[in-house]
Order: C-alpha cells, then structure tokens, then sequence
C-alpha cells in the first residue's frame, strides 16, 4: 500500500503549481485552468484522508468539489467569450472593467 504522505506531498505540489499560475499569468483561460488544478489537488487530499480513514466522506466532499468546479468553468467560459466578443482579447490586464 502506498503511504499517505506520497499523496499529500503530490496533491501540496499540484496545489503550488495551480497557485503560481494563478498569480502570475494574464491570461484568463490559464487561469481558470490553474484554478482547476488548485481544486483536482484538494481534491487527491480529500480521497487520501478518505482511503486512510475508511469512510466516504472524502469521496462526498469530492463530488460536491466537481459540481462546484464544473459550474465555476461554465460560468467562467461564458463571461470570457462574451468578453472576448467585445474587447478581441482574454488577457485579464485589458479586461479590467465590465463595462461595454
């Protein structure tokens, strides 16, 4: 069996790579594809605790992450494309305002 501390260590370096990338890129899709990152590392934590404890609740918080992340993209690709149709760009330096 597989330590735990292997699936931490993976889920914290993920996590670190999610984050640098959300605080140094301009571009929204990369963004929002970081932020995926951040939340599938979270989510590699939550089943480890699971598989280690022997309980679901890992599992039921990771389903519940899923939703909320699907639904964050769809909204996320939504406002982008509307954006990307006005201003012709998705760098999150040109797209400071929301108005049209």
């Amino acid at each position: 069996m597989i330590p735990i501390e292997f699936f931490l260590i993976f889920g914290g370096i993920l996590f670190a790579i999610g984050a640098y990338g959300v605080l140094t890129k301009t571009n929204a899709i990369v963004i929002l594809m970081c932020i995926e990152l951040m939340l599938n590392a979270a989510n590699i934590n939550f089943v480890a605790f699971a598989a280690y404890n022997g309980d679901v609740l890992g599992q039921t918080f990771v389903m519940m992450t899923i939703v909320v992340a699907a639904a964050e993209v769809a909204v996320g690709i939504a406002i982008l494309l509307n954006a990307y149709k006005s201003k012709k760009t998705t760098d999150v330096d040109e797209l400071t305002t929301m108005r049209w």
